[in-house]
């Protein structure tokens, strides 16, 4: 079956199964126009096939595209007299005016910035991290030292790594039901 769209007039074949007697709705691949396309007559495929046949029946010529060799693009290798940043520069570019102790006052404060050297926050939650492991596998190594030396941090210590274990227990649920 042969489909033209009403928008743009361009032809479409489409296989004669795909459109069924209650309709579908069809979309234009050139122009994007929606319709809903119902079967058409014998009558009109027949008029339709014989057109085709002619228009497929004359040979188009073939054109080959020619693509032409690419320039290269000239850079400006002339170094600068002067810089960007320079107050000269800017002054008589962009007529913004610096003081020589606002150059001064602005360049202390980038040497300032270059000096301070901040560890991160993730960096340091992995550290935290690290902390409270090896802190904790100390205590459970040296938990009998210590329930030895001091009676009355069983209690706690056993309070304390049950907690740990509740809290794997708790991330091991989480993890595994999503």
């Amino acid at each position: 079956m042969i489909l033209t769209c009403n928008s743009c007039g361009k032809k479409f074949v489409v296989p004669d199964a795909a459109i069924t007697a209650t309709g579908r709705m069809v979309q234009c691949g050139s122009c994007g126009n929606k319709w809903k396309q119902f079967p058409t007559d014998k009558i009109n495929k027949s008029k339709l096939v014989s057109k085709i046949t002619e228009v497929v029946s004359k040979p188009r010529p073939i054109q080959e595209k020619i693509q032409k060799p690419k320039k290269a693009k000239k850079r400006n290798t002339k170094p600068r007299e002067i810089s960007l940043y320079s107050p000269e520069y800017l002054a008589k570019k962009h007529g913004i005016k610096i003081n020589e102790t606002d150059l001064k006052k602005t360049v202390s404060k980038i040497e300032k910035n270059k000096e301070k050297v901040s560890f991160g926050f993730y960096n340091s939650l992995i550290l935290f991290f690290v902390l409270i492991i090896a802190f904790s596998k100390g205590l459970h190594f040296s938990q009998e030292l210590i329930v030895q030396s001091f009676p009355f941090t069983e209690y706690y210590l056993d309070y304390f790594f049950e907690t740990i274990r509740n809290m794997f227990e708790i991330w091991k649920n989480l993890i595994t039901s999503y």
